[in-house]
């Protein structure tokens, strides 16, 4: 069964969701994953596996690769699968190693008040949706949010945001058109803590990784987030868009080593061929992946489930 809200924000007792939504929200990330899947599996005859085949393992290789797994986490994948000899069931070995590649379920750090929560990523990833969706799910769970649009730059991202933040009744804080997106970061944790709310999300300008001057930037809204709070930023939230494929990985190399990324929110999966982008960011980066989007709707983002996402990636 997929996880929780109350499970991603390391709370006990009950789940807040209902049987029916969880259970909708694993159809929709198979359907999502189907790309993914036939790439997979067209390649592989899973039926029909034989480990004493040397092209038999090169199909499986072709066929993670293909998913985007990518080159050093199906190399490793692969050698463990041989050291277990006999694979009478490839299928359920295959998710038993790629939940293991993927790890433990992660939690979304929110125990501090407030909890600074900073997000970045590359422009089109799906930031700022992301930030509203999330911000409507705190909310749910009974806690105060301010939303800082530290985007400067774009108009309508800061006129969305504060849309989300209104639907999500969290506060907003914005900026001056062109003006310091630290100082916002700063205004909104000033208010977060004048006004005692629990969780601080600060969105950020889209910018490519390659961008060196822009990422300087977001290196100083960091710098300027430790000195107003000791110990924040306590997230920082890379959303990668699954469409990009080994892109992706490249740039959670590069956000990680600017500002620090604690995890990744994978977006826009419905759409992508290449969900083993999530594998390869756990295996070379060692970043869990902690949020997952596949859809446009409020209950198409979802707390990553490792085992379920490898269930949907290889059968289904």
């Amino acid at each position: 069964m997929p996880r929780s809200w109350a499970e991603l924000l390391g709370e006990d007792g009950a789940t807040a969701e209902s049987y029916e939504e969880q259970q909708g929200f694993l159809g929709r990330l198979r359907d999502s994953l189907g790309r993914s899947r036939r790439a997979l599996t067209e390649q592989l005859e899973v039926a029909v596996f034989d480990p004493t085949d040397e092209a038999a393992w090169e199909r499986l290789e072709e066929a993670l690769i293909t998913a985007d797994v990518g080159v050093p986490a199906t190399a490793e994948i692969v050698r463990r699968l041989e050291l277990r000899g006999e694979l009478p069931d490839l299928q359920g070995a295959l998710v038993d190693e790629l939940t293991d590649v993927l790890g433990e379920p992660a939690v979304l750090a929110v125990s501090e008040r407030p909890t600074v929560i900073l997000v970045v990523g590359v422009n089109g990833t799906g930031k700022t949706t992301t930030i509203g969706k999330l911000s409507m799910r705190l909310r749910d769970h009974g806690l105060s949010v301010v939303v800082g649009a530290a985007d400067t730059f774009r108009a309508a991202a800061e006129e969305q945001l504060e849309i989300w933040a209104e639907r999500a009744g969290a506060d907003f804080v914005g900026g001056e058109r062109g003006g310091d997106p630290a100082a916002v970061a700063f205004d909104a944790i000033e208010r977060a803590e004048r006004d005692g709310a629990d969780v601080v999300i600060v969105d950020t300008a889209g910018r490519l990784h390659t961008q060196a001057n822009l990422m300087e930037e977001l290196a100083k809204i960091r710098r300027v987030i430790e000195r107003k709070r000791e110990g924040a930023p306590h997230e920082v939230l890379l959303v990668v868009d699954a469409t990009t494929g080994q892109n992706g990985l490249q740039q959670a190399r590069l956000f990680g080593e600017a500002v620090g990324v604690t995890g990744v929110a994978l977006t826009k999966l419905d759409g992508s061929a290449k969900g083993g982008i999530a594998v390869a960011i756990a295996h070379e980066l060692g970043l869990p992946v902690k949020l997952v989007g596949v859809g446009e709707g409020l209950e198409d983002l979802r707390p990553f489930d490792p085992r379920d996402f490898a269930r949907a990636l290889v059968s289904g």
